[in-house]
């Protein structure tokens, strides 16, 4: 339940306590006073021209609670944050409002009820009342709120009042209003003979525990952290933390320990004079306390240990998850109620069945027994004619002596035929006496056959409902199948186009490469025939150098030129002075010597060259 069902649940009846006359309408006037309180307490701002934009097509007649809810949720319920306000002055407002209309009460008695233990029984009805309008309370939620009550007042809770009231009305047992509770707690029959004191010591402990969230409340002594001395304490336990106060009246609060998933509880064995020791460890600091006995430790422990586990859970309230618990319980229960009384409907069925098949089986044994008397009657008939023929026999007999030979041996003759048809007739009584018995037999074969066919039909439903549910399994199962096998399908058909992508690539790529090897090998060839004109062209260029410089190499005085033919017979060589012969040398030496360092391998036919070219020449090596 969050927090805007609990508001809504205590401003419901501050709308209905201004609802004079009962008839679901409040005048606006009135809601904007309500609406104007509920800003105040709720600590939000109030827009006093709201209400009239809202409500501007309804000047004259009142306001529905559905017309309410709008605005009441847009402007209002909207705008508030949780830990801003005060949800305790939100109820005074509307307990205020509607114990005015409804909590009539006589004040000189003496069972009546303080206000402000009327205003927390009346909160703690809010809390437990279902989420469904107008609130009621179960009557499990009422047991649970007596025996809360009664157990804080050290006393036993006598659950046959509560079952009297309850059964005086069968109306309350749905639930009671929570004016019919005060009602029932203000009549004393509940707490009859304990003083007024007691019970509102009482009403505020389990106020404090279910509104309040206050898990247990306590003397403690607590160990400083500064001065590490013991000083008794006031602990309030809450899901969200532990805080501690000098004296009971929670005035001076001392500090709070946040509690979360990182805290822990230990028992400490007795030291410093101290007894019944714990320790409440959190990430930053360890808290020492001491209880009063083994009983309080073991209480104060549970009770953290409960709060930490809260948190962790994330859970604000211990008494909202047992509330909710409580209702699934509930829940439960009418389910297994209503399913038991369709167990009860279908054994009555069934036992109507087996009363109609045991009248049938009465009809049948009333028919066999009907057919059973009219054989009878009808073996006494023939008996009867069969005693009327003889006799009429004998009649004739008698006559026949009487009349000659002759008559009489005819009348023997037919006396034979008569007995040889009583014989036959005496067969035929036979064969129905057998026939009879054989229809008992097959009547009670019959009962059998039905009785088994009973049985075996019951058991024939419970297969069939066996089936059903293997039949709805294998269904699953099978559209489970289908749709793997439909998966595993797309899944081949892709894997299948992906095969062939791939395949059809790696053709395109093996007939590249193979375009790439023929194009190599063609180059290959021209990088080979390219060498070759280049030795070609080199040995050439060499064979014209040598040429060249055995040509252009000067003759000193006094020397002889060679005869080199008559194609050199008009050359005449420079002199040793002239500086371009030097250059020409120099430039001459300087290519031979790049040319000899590049081509290495080509030496031997160079020098082949040169051989063959100064004999061809007739030319001498000048030194």
């Amino acid at each position: 339940m969050d927090l805007r069902s609990e508001l809504l649940k205590s401003i419901w009846y501050g709308f209905t306590a201004l609802d004079l006359e009962k008839s679901g309408k409040v005048s606006k006037s009135q809601l904007k006073v309500l609406s104007h309180n509920l800003c105040t307490v709720l600590s939000i701002p109030h827009d006093p021209v709201a209400l009239e934009e809202h409500f501007r097509d309804d000047d004259d007649g009142p306001v529905s609670s559905q017309g309410y809810m709008p605005y009441l949720n847009k402007y209002i319920l909207d705008k508030v944050i949780e830990g801003s306000f005060i949800k305790e002055n939100v109820d005074e407002l509307c307990w205020t409002l509607t114990a005015k209309k409804n909590y009539q009460t006589d004040k000189a008695s003496s069972t009546v009820l303080p206000e402000r233990d009327a205003f927390r029984l009346w909160c703690i009805f809010n809390f437990l009342s279902e989420d469904k309008y107008p609130l009621v309370m179960v009557p499990d939620e009422v047991e649970y709120l007596l025996k809360k009550t009664c157990m804080a007042m050290s006393i036993e809770f006598n659950c046959v009042e509560l079952e009297d009231f309850f059964s005086q009305d069968s109306v309350q047992q749905s639930g009671i209003t929570v004016w019919v509770f005060l009602e029932m707690m203000n009549s004393g029959k509940m707490a009859r003979g304990i003083d007024k004191s007691i019970i509102s010591m009482a009403i505020e402990e389990v106020y404090r525990e279910i509104v309040g969230d206050v898990l247990k409340e306590g003397y403690l002594w607590k160990k400083g952290q500064l001065r590490r001395n013991w000083k008794e304490r006031w602990f309030t336990l809450r899901p969200s933390n532990l805080s501690y106060y000098t004296g009971e009246d929670r005035k001076d609060c001392q500090g709070h320990i946040v509690l979360d998933g990182n805290c822990c509880v230990e028992v400490l064995p007795d030291r410093d004079g101290k007894r019944c020791m714990f320790c409440l460890k959190t990430l930053s600091k360890t808290y020492e306390m001491s209880a009063s006995d083994t009983k309080q430790r073991q209480e104060w422990t549970t009770a953290i240990q409960t709060a930490i586990r809260l948190h962790v859970e994330g859970k604000t309230s211990l008494h909202k998850d047992l509330k909710l618990k409580r209702r699934e319980q509930r829940e439960q229960r009418e389910k297994r109620r209503q399913s038991k009384e369709e167990e009860l409907q279908k054994l009555r069925a069934l036992q109507e069945e087996r009363e109609r098949k045991l009248e049938e089986l009465d009809l049948l044994k009333e028919a066999q027994k009907q057919a059973q008397v009219l054989l009878e009657q009808d073996e006494q008939r023939r008996r009867q004619q069969h005693e009327q023929l003889q006799r009429a026999l004998e009649v004739q007999l008698r006559e026949a002596e009487e009349v000659s030979a002759e008559a009489r041996v005819s009348m023997q003759a037919e006396m034979a035929l008569k007995e040889e048809e009583a014989e036959r007739q005496r067969k035929r009584i036979q064969e129905l006496e057998e026939m009879q018995k054989r229809l008992e037999e097959a009547l009670q074969q019959e009962i059998k056959a039905r009785l088994d066919e009973e049985s075996f039909r019951l058991a024939q439903a419970g297969l069939l409902a066996e089936e059903e549910e293997k039949m709805k399994a294998l269904m699953s199962l099978q559209e489970e199948q289908e749709e793997y096998i439909l998966k595993t399908q797309r899944e081949k058909q892709e894997l299948k186009q992906e095969m062939e992508i791939k395949s059809r690539s790696l053709d395109e790529a093996q007939r590249q490469l193979e375009e790439v090897r023929a194009n190599r090998h063609r180059v290959d060839q021209d990088v080979v025939a390219a060498q070759r004109k280049l030795r070609q062209a080199s040995t050439n260029v060499k064979h014209w150098n040598v040429q060249m410089n055995r040509l252009m190499r000067p003759i000193g005085p006094g020397e002889k030129r060679p005869s080199l033919g008559s194609s050199f017979s008009s050359f005449q060589m420079p002199t040793q002075r002239d500086p371009g012969l030097r250059l020409r040398r120099r430039s001459g030496s300087e290519d031979q010597d790049e040319e000899s360092k590049e081509n290495v391998d080509s030496r031997p036919g160079s020098d082949l060259e040169k051989r063959h070219s100064h004999k061809s020449n007739g030319d001498m090596d000048i030194p």
